[in-house]
């Protein structure tokens, strides 16, 4: 068995002075030197909930309830359907130019729901059906 002599005089000893300082701050760009932008943020604000339905809207000072300006494609339905026997769906859209669909979305939300009045359906023994409105 052999045995390793360490010759210490030999071996310059390392002292505190000596040894590499390590660097405590992490190397980052200079103030105010460009960089990247930052990233939007990924999630979207909270929307504020839906307002509900009020009820009928009052009719502007002067105006009788279940009017509509002179002329408007609104009066021109209102006098359709104010006739004895009412109107067909194909006669307000002839008479508007609307689509199927814009004609009973305006009979029930700015007749019915904000005009307030009684729109009355009825389908006749042909399948058509008619409008009116009662009073």
């Amino acid at each position: 068995m052999s045995t390793m002599i360490e010759d210490t005089a030999a071996t310059p000893e390392i002292t505190a002075g000596d040894r590499p300082k390590a660097n405590k701050k992490p190397a980052r760009a200079k103030h105010g030197a460009p960089s990247a932008p930052a990233k939007g943020k990924s999630w979207k604000k909270a929307k504020g909930a839906k307002k509900s339905f009020r009820g009928a809207k009052k009719p502007a000072s002067g105006a009788k309830p279940g009017s509509a300006r002179h002329g408007s494609k609104a009066a021109t339905i209102l006098e359709l359907l104010k006739r004895p026997g009412g109107a067909t769906a194909q006669e307000l859209q002839r008479a508007t130019g609307w689509q199927p669909h814009s004609v009973r979305g305006f009979l029930a939300g700015k007749l019915r729901k904000k005009m307030g009045l009684e729109v009355v359906s009825a389908k006749s023994e042909d399948g058509e059906r008619t409008y009116s409105i009662e009073g």
